[in-house]
């Protein structure tokens, strides 16, 4: 997101808000770098708004031995209502896979690796925000974020073993409990940015599922508009944020209390806090294994349906499994050139602004 996009939207809106949806791109089952080929293909293809609205990941340091390849990420621009935000997330899910022959997967964590180094992540940004108001938007949205992280909790397995609703929130190096007093340090679940001036919510993972992301939209638009002033202590903070991570909203004491507070100004179905989208792969994962799992995932993100009995098309299986070493290079090396080279200049300012 940009931040003259923000600032000349401001007077328009009291509340705008933007997303960055990070996806992982499999062949079949771990990526690889020929994810940045996909990327160079979109940016080509759009290259004013693209050079500034995607982005991609590696692993680090001995995570790097199970797979070089992280996410891609893809970003909206900023809107001042959900449905606008929702259609525009749309529209960027459907031209990604419009240049992309792998398995796209909006989850936190692949299921075969235990890279803490290697996930993926929705950020929600709100704002801009200044003074006094987001002192108390900070605090309000701390409140119920341990709550809301189960709305797209995307990540239940870590080396082929069940771990709990999130590996990624768990574990992840790129987020962690809040610190109270330094909320512009980047690496926890809520941040005030640096370079956009917004807040920035990292704590979700990201999920297929449309109706679950526009639902943890109205909440958070719900929290900010909310007249109500709730607080939040570090303490208490990660304690509940460790047990959501693990056994989700059926061991988390304060869960029940939370959904009440959040009812009284935001109606919003406890079922999807119940049963999450974590619950859905890992039961598909029990039933049919990783790489049927994964291609449903991936159905889902294209069409729009979750269903893990569709079988495997032939030829998408085919492909995957049996391109050659050669095509492999070219894309990487295209990728490289194409893409990463390319996009280095704006990274390097970006990480500069963001520490």
């Amino acid at each position: 997101m940009k931040t003259e996009q923000l600032t000349r939207q401001a007077n328009s809106s009291s509340i705008l808000l933007g997303l960055e949806e990070e996806v992982f791109v499999t062949e079949p089952v771990l990526p690889s770098i020929g994810s940045l080929y996909y990327l160079a293909r979109l940016l080509w293809r759009n290259p004013s708004y693209y050079y500034t609205h995607s982005a991609s990941n590696f692993a680090r340091g001995r995570d790097l031995r199970q797979a070089v390849m992280s996410g891609v990420e893809v970003s909206t621009g900023v809107h001042s209502s959900i449905d606008s935000l929702i259609e525009d997330l749309s529209a960027r899910r459907q031209e990604l896979a419009s240049v992309c022959d792998g398995l796209i997967l909006p989850i936190g964590h692949l299921f075969d690796l235990e890279a803490p180094t290697n996930t993926c992540g929705l950020h929600i940004h709100v704002g801009p925000v200044s003074g006094r108001e987001t002192e108390r938007i900070y605090s309000n949205l701390a409140h119920f974020l341990p709550l809301l992280a189960l709305l797209t909790a995307s990540s239940p397995l870590a080396r082929g073993r069940y771990f709990g609703q999130s590996f990624r929130i768990a574990k992840s190096y790129a987020i962690g409990p809040l610190r109270k007093g330094n909320e512009k340090y980047r690496f926890q679940d809520m941040i005030v940015s640096r370079r956009l001036g917004t807040i920035e919510l990292r704590i979700f993972d990201p999920v297929w599922d449309l109706k679950r992301v526009r639902t943890l939209l109205r909440c958070i638009e719900a929290i900010l508009k909310t007249g109500l002033q709730f607080t939040w202590d570090e303490d208490s903070y990660k304690d509940c944020r460790e047990i959501v991570t693990r056994t989700g909203y059926g061991g988390y004491d304060n869960g029940g209390r939370l959904y009440s507070e959040l009812r009284e100004f935001c109606e919003v179905d406890e079922g999807l806090f119940r049963r999450t989208a974590s619950d859905e792969l890992y039961e598909c994962w029990k039933k049919h294994g990783t790489l049927r799992t994964y291609f449903a995932v991936d159905n889902a993100y294209r069409n729009g349906v979750f269903d893990p009995e569709t079988e495997i098309p032939a030829e998408a299986a085919r492909r995957l499994a049996t391109r050659s070493f050669g095509e492999r290079v070219f894309r990487a090396a295209s990728g490289l050139i194409f893409y990463y080279a390319i996009k280095l200049p704006y990274i390097v300012v970006k990480g500069l602004k963001e520490h």
